[in-house]
């Protein structure tokens, strides 16, 4: 399998706007902005969390809300926000929210299949 980038646009609070290529992570739950970025856009922590890297540490992030656009549209999302070392990468409840999945055998994102279901009547 290959990587997949995206290229997207955030929006902060104050209407301060930044385009950021991420990388789209299907293990990742949220996204996370590279702190460049948040801090450009002027967000701020909202609530502490913890997460836990790959290795089994477990990292204490603050996490905020933006406005994210890409091709297939925009969403307030909620963001990690990083650290200096920290990659921007796109996570599943960003693609959940927006109605994306990815399709790793073409590094695309595609729409879902999105189910409602109805009570039926006699």
């Amino acid at each position: 399998m290959g990587l997949t980038f995206v290229e997207g646009v955030v929006e902060g609070p104050t209407g301060k706007e930044r385009s950021v290529r991420f990388l789209v992570d299907s293990g990742a739950t949220y996204t996370l902005l590279g702190q460049d970025h948040w801090k450009l856009i002027e967000l701020t922590p909202q609530r502490v969390m913890d997460f836990t890297l790959a290795d089994g540490t477990v990292i204490k992030r603050g996490v905020s809300e933006c406005l994210l656009t890409l091709s297939q549209g925009k969403a307030h999302t909620p963001v990690i926000l990083g650290e200096e070392d920290d990659e921007s990468l796109l996570g599943m409840v960003t693609l959940e929210i927006l109605g994306l999945k990815l399709d790793p055998f073409r590094r695309t994102l595609e729409p879902m299949r999105m189910m409602l279901a109805r009570l039926s009547r006699p």
